[in-house]
């Protein structure tokens, strides 16, 4: 798989409740970074990896996005409205389905631009009730080290949390690793933390089976986790929120994290 931009990162996911009770949890996990320009070429290339098709491991454009448009278009116009270049690879760290399954809680596009500088990172959330937000931020020319970024929340992901409150971002991009951190922030300071750590390995046969084994039916127990966790929290008294109508746009624009904010430092993910 030499020459592929594509790539299987294997890792771990930390939240931490801070508020009004603490609450941890930390799972094993992999996740594909996938060039949405390889992805045919992948899956001719690979036996246990098909597009818009059932395997072992498969990725469908209905999984991402609107359903109208292929998940490079959407991400395109959407950059386009935005006023961002948008003329380089477009990478997605993404769960796969796995046995024609998958929900993914957070997808994120790495947006180059055609020198292969970062341009933007579009952060694609999903609940547990059927739909889904985007958040848009540029990244300026020049960065180096972590993207420090951070938006207005303005979807309901969690019953145990409003939509009043801020998300933190710092990420570090893919290469030999792999860093996304979130923190949750409303008027009381920080009540979540968040954050996917994850090392790559080569994208192959070989490295899907050993995924496989080493993390049996990922997606199902991504799911089952949820709830699980989700009756722990219930069960230490947190209280629920009423579910708000989903925002009406279906992107919101984010914004460079600035040091005068005092979040440029935190490690951070809430979704």
């Amino acid at each position: 798989m030499s020459g592929f931009k594509s790539a299987l990162y294997a890792g771990s996911v930390m939240h931490h409740r801070l508020r009004p009770r603490e609450h941890r949890l930390r799972y094993s996990i992999f996740y594909l970074l996938l060039d949405l320009d390889e992805i045919d070429a992948l899956a001719n290339r690979l036996r246990l990896f098909s597009h818009n098709r059932f395997n072992l491991f498969s990725f469908h454009d209905r999984d991402h996005g609107e359903g109208t448009q292929s998940p490079r278009d959407r991400i395109i116009r959407h950059l386009d409205q935005a006023g961002i270049e948008t003329d380089g690879p477009i990478l997605l760290l993404t769960i796969p389905r796995i046995l024609g399954y998958a929900f993914n809680p957070l997808s994120i596009y790495f947006c180059h631009r055609h020198d292969g500088t970062l341009s933007a990172i579009f952060y694609e959330v999903n609940n547990t009730f059927g739909q889904r937000h985007n958040y848009l931020i540029p990244v300026a020319p020049g960065i180096t080290g972590p993207v420090r970024q951070e938006s207005q929340k303005s979807f309901y992901v969690s019953p145990f949390m409003t939509t009043d409150m801020v998300y933190s971002f710092s990420i570090v991009p893919p290469g030999k690793d792999v860093s996304v951190s979130v923190i949750g922030r409303d008027d009381d300071g920080p009540l979540i933390v968040a954050r996917l750590t994850a090392v790559r390995q080569e994208l192959s046969d070989a490295s899907l089976v050993r995924a496989f084994f080493v993390y049996p039916l990922l997606t199902f127990k991504v799911i089952a986790g949820i709830y699980w966790e989700a009756l722990l929290i219930w069960l230490k008294g947190i209280r629920l929120y009423p579910r708000p109508s989903p925002p009406d746009r279906p992107v919101t624009i984010g914004r460079e994290a600035t040091p005068e904010s005092g979040r440029e430092k935190s490690s951070v993910h809430d979704v």
